[in-house]
């Protein structure tokens, strides 16, 4: 396959970050296109890969949207992520060679599978490569610390605010509007990522809105107030 026809398969697609590293020639670039075994659809409710399912693949979401899940001891989902299209998901299955978590489709999806021990391969040959692959993984531990931060010291509505901006920026980074989103998961969803009971993130998106900081319509949420949302998680900053 040519660089022009590889630039044209990938061109729709988000993932030209980890796919296509800058600086690459054309022989790098057939070697690294060729990670993709293969394309996989699901359907909304579908799961990816399993808890203690032994891990193989890295996937790289075209389309769609994702939750991470771990079922607790009393038989509850505990929402550990969310992922959208342009991001990787199955890192959590590197250390121990076996899933961690459930991996959920949030809405219809596809996404690209990626043989680790062939990504492994192709990173000790192509330097940008491993270089890129470091960073994602570099991302998601600094995201982990984020969340660690999030639900160790905030009070529900820095939560739910702190949630909203790290949303539209992720979207936003992929060309998203910066203002408007549709949240693919349940306000329950919403709880059980952040650490709060379902009421509470009902009762705080209406204070939110009821203050004009954004518009709530069903799923459909427009931030009117970015700065609003900012001063709620750091007040001291926006003072």
């Amino acid at each position: 396959m040519s660089l022009a026809s590889i630039k044209v398969a990938c061109s729709n697609c988000n993932l030209r970050e980890l796919c296509m590293p800058l600086g690459l020639n054309d022989d790098e670039l057939e070697r690294i296109d060729s990670l993709v075994a293969t394309r996989r659809k699901l359907k909304r409710g579908d799961t990816l890969f399993h808890n203690g399912e032994r891990f193989t693949a890295l996937y790289a979401i075209r389309t769609g949207f994702f939750k991470t899940a771990i079922t607790t001891e009393d038989g509850r989902d505990q929402v550990t992520g969310f992922q959208m299209a342009g991001e990787i998901i199955g890192l959590d299955g590197i250390v121990n060679d076996q899933h961690t978590c459930d991996a959920v489709a949030l809405e219809d999806a596809e996404v690209c599978e990626m043989p680790f021990e062939r990504i492994e391969e192709l990173s000790r040959e192509v330097n940008a490569l491993q270089r890129h692959v470091h960073k994602i993984m570099s991302r998601e531990i600094v995201r982990e610390h984020g969340v660690m931060l999030l639900l160790g010291s905030m009070r529900a509505e820095e939560r739910l605010a702190a949630f909203l901006l790290n949303l539209v920026q992720r979207l936003h980074a992929r060309g998203f509007s910066q203002l408007e989103l549709v949240l693919r998961m349940t306000r329950e969803e919403i709880g059980s990522y952040l650490g709060l009971k379902l009421e509470t993130v009902s009762r705080t998106f209406s204070k939110f809105a009821e203050d004009g900081i954004v518009e709530v319509k069903q799923r459909h949420i427009r931030i009117l107030d970015t700065e609003a949302l900012k001063r709620i998680v750091n007040p001291q900053v926006c003072s």
